[in-house]
């Protein structure tokens, strides 16, 4: 009222500057997507996220064994594998989140003191895996410099957490790398795990 002036400038901005910004992953608009729009898709969202990525494994793991008959019947069993890779893909996207989660109560207990605390930052998490979709078009585009590709995927998508989880709890650049870093421990040890017990991650 003091001002006379909007506090969220993108109120009055286009929906696809608002995207281009979010993308650009600057704070503010993570903020208004976050707490001044009604996107209600965070599910949806993740769980196509993990499709995406059950489909990357699924398809990596198609080439490494070609060399089968393509008559034999057993080719109607490999699509068992797609539903392993995103039982697998879910597995360490829990256990990623999980160590987020531990990571910032243990730190900031007064952070997380509600259901409604906790229901923000996995619904900020999730929307901020979008990047996750860029899988497909790099699985598609398929070139010499596709792991390249991935790695970028990989690291964009960590910047956008990073970004939602300091714009949600109104923390430092530091404490959400901090929490990213232990996740990241933790969904590299359910890796670990899942190839001790000898199963292809």
């Amino acid at each position: 009222k003091s001002c006379q002036k909007p506090v969220d400038k993108y109120i009055e901005y286009d929906p696809v500057i608002i995207l281009i910004n979010a993308v650009l992953c600057k704070a503010q608009a993570y903020r208004h997507i976050l707490f001044n729009t009604k996107i209600n898709i965070h599910g949806k969202l993740g769980i196509f996220c993990l499709l995406c990525e059950a489909y990357l494994r699924w398809l990596q793991l198609q080439d490494s064994s070609q060399n089968t008959d393509p008559d034999d019947l057993i080719r109607y069993a490999k699509e068992w594998d797609f539903y392993r890779m995103f039982g697998i893909a879910s597995l360490e996207q829990t256990s990623f989140l999980l160590g987020i989660f531990l990571t910032l109560w243990w730190m900031r207990p007064e952070m997380l003191k509600t259901k409604s605390d906790f229901i923000l930052l996995l619904k900020a998490l999730l929307l901020s895996s979008y990047g996750k979709l860029l899988l497909i078009p790099a699985v598609i585009w398929e070139h010499d410099y596709t792991p390249l590709c991935l790695a970028f995927i990989k690291v964009f998508v960590l910047i956008s957490n990073s970004q939602a989880i300091r714009v949600t709890l109104n923390l430092n650049r530091m404490l959400p790398w901090l929490a990213i870093i232990f996740g990241l421990i933790l969904e590299n040890g359910v890796v670990c795990l899942f190839q001790k017990m000898g199963w292809d991650v």
